[in-house]
This record gives C-alpha cells, sequence and structure tokens, in this order.
C-alpha cells in the first residue's frame, strides 16, 4: 500500500505478538481493544491470517491510551 509516499506493510506476526506481550495484554484483551473475536487475533498472531494495517494502528493507539492511564 502507498500513502504519501511512503510504502506500509502489514504487521509480521512476531510485531502482534511483540506489540500486545509490550502492553502487557493478553489475547483476549487485545481482540476486545479493538473489537474483534479472539479467534481472529489467535490467526494474526500465528500467521494464518494478515492483519490489516488499520488494526495494528488502531490496536497501538487504543494500548498507549491504557498505558497513560495507568
Amino acid at each position: 500500500m502507498m500513502s504519501m509516499g511512503l510504502t506500509i506493510k502489514a504487521p509480521t506476526p512476531a510485531e502482534i505478538k511483540q506489540s500486545r506481550l509490550d502492553y502487557g495484554l493478553t489475547q483476549t484483551q487485545a481482540a476486545a481493544l479493538i473489537y474483534k473475536n479472539i479467534r481472529t487475533w489467535q490467526q494474526w498472531e500465528k500467521g494464518d491470517r494478515e492483519m490489516d494495517i488499520a488494526f495494528f494502528e488502531l490496536f497501538k493507539i487504543k494500548s498507549s491510551m491504557l498505558n497513560a492511564r495507568s
């Protein structure tokens, strides 16, 4: 995907998992945060399904907001 001259790639399964762990969330909590079900989150982390960059960005924004309140 091209946006303003930048190439934006979907996150890898390892990036998805590491980001979740960095925020101290379970798969269930991470999925609920972006209104997805646990099975979808598991498929993203396992690499069975590609996570759209928009969901990854939403997850990072909302997770950051949760951590800022802590």
